[in-house]
C-alpha cells in the first residue's frame, strides 16, 4: 500500500492496516480459536489494527445459532484478551461475526460457507478479500481444501486476495510433507500459504535478530571461535491435558522439535539477511536447516524419554501412560534431546543441543549460548571454583528478556572470583506490553507479509533433520523420567560424555 503523504515521518505506530477482508476459521469452537485467536481478533480490534470493514467467519460442526456463538466468543475474548476490556469495541466487532454450521465432507454446508462469504461482500465491504484459518486437525486439511477449491473460495484474482494459514505439524515425515505441501500449492498459490509457527511471533525471538545484527557487540563473537556451545531449551510444567489422540501420534520431537526448536536453532545461527524482508531471512535460516548435521552416534546423543508419575509444584501428578485416552503400553515420548551440528564456516564443531519435554519443573523456553572459558587464568584454582562458563540467555518466554552473566570479584580481601548476571527484561523496560504471537502473525496474514512464516523449502529441510531420530527411535522404549524432573538420566549423560552439563533455566 502507498504510504500516507500526510503522515509525520517520526510517526512510529504500524504504517499499513490491512484492506477490507474476512477471516473464517475452521473449527472455530475449538480450544486454539477460544484460547488463541478470537482474543487475537479482540486485541487487533482494540488496538485499531483492522480495517474498517471486516467479517469474522465461524465454521464448526457444532451447531450455534448467531447469538449463541457470539456469546461464546465473547466469553472467550474477554476471558483471554491481553489488552484492556471494552464492552464498545467488542459490540462493534460481533456486529461482524457470522457462524455457519457443518461437517467438513458436507458439500452443502461449504456451498451455503461460499454463499454467506459473498453475501458478506455486500453487507459488510470487504471486497472479495478472505484469509481461511485450518484450525483443525491435519488429518482434516485434504478434505477442507477439496471442498475450498470445489466451491471456487480458494480463487485469487487481480481484484481480491484469498489466503490460507496452516497450522504445524506439516505431516508427520518428510513424504506426507512434500504430498501436504503439494496438495495446499494445488489449491492455492505459494505466496498465499501462511504456515504458522507462533513462536516466530513472540517478540523476543523477533528481538534475537536485532541482538545479533542491530549492534556491534555481540555478532563478532557468534562464532566457533568464542562459543563453545549452544542450548535451546523449551521446556513445559503440564502434561498432554486433553490433547491424548494428537500426541499419540506425534510425540515431542515431532510436536516440537521439528518446528519451534529448529526454526529458533536457524535464528541463532544464520548469516546476516541483506534485507529484513521475508525471502532474504528465509533464504538464510534455510542454508543453516541444510547445513545441520545428525549424531552418528544416536545411542548416545539423540535421546527420548516419557513421564512417570511425580510431583509437580507440591502436587502429585500421573504418569504420561495413566492419561486419559493414552495407550497403558505406549512408547510416544514426551521428552526428546538431541546434539546436532551446523557444518558451516562460523559454526563447525560446535555442538547445539536441543531439548523439550512435557512436566518438566517449570516452564520457560530459552536460547543460550555457552562461551568457551579464558585459555590462561592468571588465578589460583581456589580462586575461580565459582565460576562457569560465560553465558548470554535469550529468554523466549515467560519473563522474556536477555541474561549476561559473567565471572566478577566478590568484595573482600582474598582473590574470588564467581558468576553474576546482567539482566534486561521487556516487562521493566519498556511500558508497551509485547502483543500476543498470535496477535502479530494474524495481522501479518491479512496485511500478506510472510517474513515470520516458514515455507515448503524450510519444513522439508526440518523433516530431513527429523526424519532419521525417528527411523532410529522406531521400536525404543523411551527412557522414563518422574514428573518434575527435567528429564531422564541419559539427558544428563549426553552432555556429560563431553564433560559438559545442562543450564539450569
Amino acid at each position: 500500500m502507498n504510504p500516507n503523504p500526510l503522515r509525520d515521518p517520526r510517526d512510529r505506530r504500524l504504517p499499513r492496516v490491512p484492506q477490507p477482508c474476512a477471516l473464517v476459521v475452521f473449527g472455530i469452537t475449538g480450544d486454539l480459536a477460544r484460547k488463541k485467536l478470537l482474543p487475537a481478533v479482540y486485541d487487533l480490534a482494540n488496538r485499531g489494527l483492522l480495517p474498517t470493514n471486516f467479517a469474522l467467519l465461524g465454521f464448526a460442526r457444532r451447531d450455534w445459532g448467531d447469538t449463541e456463538f457470539a456469546e461464546l466468543s465473547r466469553e472467550a475474548a474477554r476471558q483471554h484478551a491481553r489488552t484492556p476490556w471494552r464492552e464498545e469495541v467488542w459490540e462493534q466487532l460481533a456486529a461482524d461475526i457470522t457462524f455457519v454450521q457443518g461437517s467438513f465432507d458436507d458439500d452443502n454446508a461449504f456451498d451455503q460457507l461460499a454463499a454467506t462469504l459473498g453475501e458478506l461482500e455486500g453487507s459488510h465491504g470487504i471486497g472479495g478479500n478472505a484469509a481461511f484459518y485450518l484450525s483443525i486437525p491435519p488429518s482434516m486439511f485434504p478434505t477442507v481444501l477439496k471442498q475450498m477449491q470445489r466451491t471456487g473460495m480458494a480463487e485469487s484474482t487481480a481484484d481480491r486476495w484469498r489466503r490460507v494459514v496452516v497450522e504445524k505439524p506439516f505431516g508427520e515425515d518428510l513424504p506426507s510433507s512434500r504430498e501436504l505441501n503439494a496438495l495446499v500449492d494445488s489449491v492455492f498459490s505459494a505466496e498465499d500459504v501462511f504456515r504458522i509457527d507462533h513462536y516466530l511471533g513472540k517478540e523476543t525471538v523477533q528481538n534475537l535478530l536485532a541482538l545479533r545484527f542491530a549492534n556491534t557487540l555481540f555478532e563478532p563473537i557468534w562464532n566457533g571461535h568464542h562459543v563453545d556451545s549452544v542450548q535451546i531449551t523449551m521446556a513445559e510444567d503440564v502434561g498432554i491435558g486433553g490433547r491424548a489422540s494428537f500426541y499419540e501420534k506425534t510425540g515431542a520431537a515431532r510436536d516440537v522439535l521439528q518446528n519451534h526448536l529448529l526454526q529458533l536453532l536457524a535464528l541463532t545461527a544464520m548469516e546476516e539477511p541483506v534485507e529484513f524482508s521475508a525471502e532474504e531471512i528465509r533464504t538464510e535460516k534455510l542454508k543453516v536447516l541444510r547445513a545441520i548435521s545428525v549424531p552418528e552416534d544416536m545411542e548416545t546423543f539423540a535421546i527420548r524419554g516419557q513421564y512417570e508419575q511425580g510431583w509437580l509444584a507440591g502436587e502429585r501428578v500421573k504418569g504420561y501412560q495413566q492419561e486419559e485416552g493414552v495407550d497403558p503400553k505406549s512408547a510416544t515420548e514426551t521428552f526428546a534431546a538431541v546434539r546436532l551440528g551446523v557444518e558451516t564456516r562460523r559454526w563447525a564443531g560446535v555442538p547445539f543441543y536441543l531439548r523439550t519435554g512435557k512436566r518438566l519443573p517449570r516452564r520457560v523456553t530459552e536460547i543460550a549460548l555457552m562461551f568457551k572459558r579464558a585459555p590462561h587464568l592468571p588465578f589460583a584454582e581456589t580462586d575461580t571454583e565459582e565460576l562457569g562458563n560465560n553465558q548470554l540467555v535469550v529468554r523466549v518466554q515467560p519473563d522474556e528478556g536477555v541474561t549476561l552473566k559473567f565471572g566478577s570479584k566478590v568484595p573482600g580481601s582474598v582473590m574470588e572470583v564467581r558468576d553474576v548476571s546482567m539482566d534486561f527484561l521487556y516487562g521493566e523496560q519498556f511500558t508497551e506490553s509485547s502483543p500476543e504471537a498470535y496477535e502479530r502473525l494474524l495481522l501479518d496474514v491479512l496485511l500478506g507479509d510472510a517474513t515470520l512464516f516458514p515455507r515448503n523449502a524450510e519444513v522439508e529441510a526440518s523433516w530431513a533433520v527429523i526424519d532419521p531420530l525417528e527411523e532410529f527411535w522406531a521400536g525404543t522404549t523411551p527412557h522414563a523420567y518422574r514428573a518434575g524432573e527435567w528429564g531422564p538420566r541419559a539427558a544428563e549423560e549426553m552432555l556429560a560424555a563431553e564433560d559438559r552439563r545442562w543450564r539450569r533455566p
